[in-house]
């Protein structure tokens, strides 16, 4: 719906084409698009925690105590020859101006949502980019423990979210997991499936789709444990992963990140629990439950694409629309 989407389609469409998005239409000034806070307009919230992770860290906090000193922070002087006190996104990211911003980030695995092998070969090059940067203030041991820290801290949230979504996939095949895809309101692409199929890892007729077909992560319109999944990798895991590549540790641990699964999967324990003690008790009593209308209808989801496949072309869904491969990325 326009209401819900207009954050999305704000960062997610033009603006990562424009040169304004970042130097500011009613200025142009290279000076604003050097500092952290312009970065801020799309990279913070829940699911990509950047600006906040960045913001409480040390070098966070020594550019908010100094960006008012021309003499610690001259944003008049282009990033190669910048010499700040402390970092700037712009700093790190766009090192010396280049403005290809993932060429110089941690690897990047849908923003640490993936259990990756960030330390495989596979990505030495990034890896050691990464630390020539670090290399600028720091030495390039203290920069790579770092990155070591950041790997395990990662590998031990993967565990906690194979754990959790294993939970969940445990009581939707013991056939409790209500309501189920069948249940629900359609996705945006006008397909049941159920929303924690990820892709290859979880094939067959009870998970709804075609082989290689993705769940869409819902944050509404389905069951509490499929939430808890969602918001445990989702927000959870991304504090982890940011904080971390930040040196925001508090976010990483205490604050919501490794405490928050903690919490999480607890949560998620307690649904399926719930649930299985429930579905006990009606077979006992001899209920047959059925959901009530509200989920196959949604929360406000007849105003997204799905409805609208699902109603003008029966059957169909929006893939089987599409003319041509790649057809989606352009309309």
């Amino acid at each position: 719906p326009p209401g819900d989407t207009a954050g999305c389609t704000f960062c997610h469409t033009s603006p990562e084409e424009r040169c304004s998005t970042c130097h500011q239409r009613h200025q142009f000034n290279p000076a604003v698009a050097r500092k952290s806070e312009q970065c801020k307009t799309c990279h913070w919230g829940k699911d990509h925690r950047d600006w906040e992770a960045y913001d409480i860290s040390i070098h966070g906090t020594v550019y908010q105590v100094n960006k008012w000193d021309p003499t610690q922070f001259d944003m008049s002087k282009e990033l190669a020859d910048a010499d700040y006190v402390g970092p700037t996104c712009q700093y790190c990211h766009m090192r010396g101006g280049h403005h290809n911003v993932q060429r110089l980030s941690t690897v990047y695995t849908s923003m640490g949502m993936s259990n990756a092998d960030r330390g495989a070969p596979l990505w030495k090059e990034k890896r050691d980019t990464w630390v020539s940067v670090c290399d600028d203030c720091h030495s390039p041991r203290f920069a790579r423990e770092n990155l070591q820290a950041m790997d395990e801290a990662c590998k031990d949230a993967g565990l906690k979210y194979t754990e959790t979504f294993k939970v969940a996939e445990n009581l939707m095949l013991d056939g409790m997991g209500e309501p189920m895809p069948k249940d629900l309101a359609p996705d945006w692409s006008g397909q049941h499936i159920w929303s924690l199929k990820i892709g290859a890892y979880h094939e067959g007729d009870k998970y709804g789709g075609k082989k290689g077909e993705s769940g869409e992560f819902r944050m509404s319109n389905c069951s509490d444990i499929e939430r808890v999944c969602f918001e445990s990798v989702g927000y959870r895991m991304t504090y982890i992963f940011k904080g971390m590549a930040h040196g925001s540790w508090n976010d990483a641990t205490y604050c919501d990140g490794s405490f928050g699964m903690d919490r999480w999967l607890v949560k998620a324990k307690a649904a399926s629990e719930q649930a299985r003690r429930f579905t006990a008790l009606e077979k006992k009593a001899g209920i047959n439950w059925v959901p009530a209308e509200f989920w196959r209808k949604g929360d406000y989801l007849d105003q997204l694409s799905g409805m609208k496949i699902v109603k003008e072309f029966p059957g169909k869904t929006i893939f089987d629309l599409c003319p041509e491969p790649g057809w989606l990325d352009t309309h």
